[in-house]
């Protein structure tokens, strides 16, 4: 039988980027794995639930806002309750290619590992961010080294795969707001396997980040500490 692999798109107000990706989601085939996508709708203002709802995808509209984080464990959460073996996140702004999801599965496959992060930063192709994020990103991998001892170089990526063990460890817990860099400190501390290989990504197709300006300062200090309190709790 053919993996389950489930792609799981959280999403705030992408109704100009996600035709586009969904339509290059639904050309994509991988010999072994049987693939559904799910969009979930983190109580967009615009016609972003309407946008999903006329593709063939799963949806969940979630009632009110949840941020990133709550989004992406309602879809592990679904993950989790219909067995998928794998569930891999991507953005619904259009920065990661659906051409480049064979390079997380290559990198399952051949390491085993219980989740993979899509790198922008490895072979520094595509888009990379502006200067100030990549400083940003920096702090975070000097911070996650200290914390885990790992050297992961593209914290940040919201391109990522997880297996059946990460599955169900984020069902039960995953950070709420930026839960990428926390969620790092997280597995590590439960023993997953983590590794990180060389993607492509694009810039974004529409709007813009909620990370910006004086917010990339704020963002930086919460996650900080969010990640010292992630190091220091018990692990069930």
């Amino acid at each position: 039988m053919p993996n389950k692999l489930l792609i799981i798109i959280p999403c705030y107000n992408e109704q100009a980027s996600l035709p586009v990706l969904l339509a290059e989601l639904n050309g994509v085939i991988i010999p072994g794995y049987d693939i559904t996508v799910i969009v979930v709708n983190d109580c967009s203002t615009d016609d972003t639930l309407a946008v999903a709802k006329q593709h063939k995808v799963k949806v969940i509209d979630l009632p009110i806002n949840q941020g990133i984080g709550g989004a992406m464990q309602s879809g592990l959460l679904y993950a989790s309750q219909y067995s998928f073996d794998l569930a891999v996140q991507m953005d619904g702004d259009g920065q990661h290619p659906p051409k480049e999801l064979i390079k997380l599965i290559a990198c399952y496959e051949a390491t085993g590992a219980n989740l993979v992060i899509g790198s922008r930063f490895i072979e520094k192709q595509g888009f990379q961010s502006s200067f100030t994020r990549r400083l940003g990103i920096g702090y975070f991998h000097w911070l996650n080294k200290a914390f885990t001892g790992m050297h992961i170089f593209d914290s940040t990526s919201g391109f990522r795969l997880f297996d059946k063990k990460a599955i169900e460890l984020a069902a039960v817990y995953y950070p709420d707001e930026y839960p990428e860099p926390e969620s790092l400190v997280y597995f590590s501390k439960s023993g997953l396997i983590i590794k990180e290989t060389p993607v492509i990504m694009a810039n974004r197709l529409s709007g813009q980040s909620s990370i910006r300006n004086f917010a990339s300062l704020y963002y930086c200090i919460k996650v900080t500490i969010a990640m010292l309190f992630s190091a220091i709790r018990k692990t069930q």
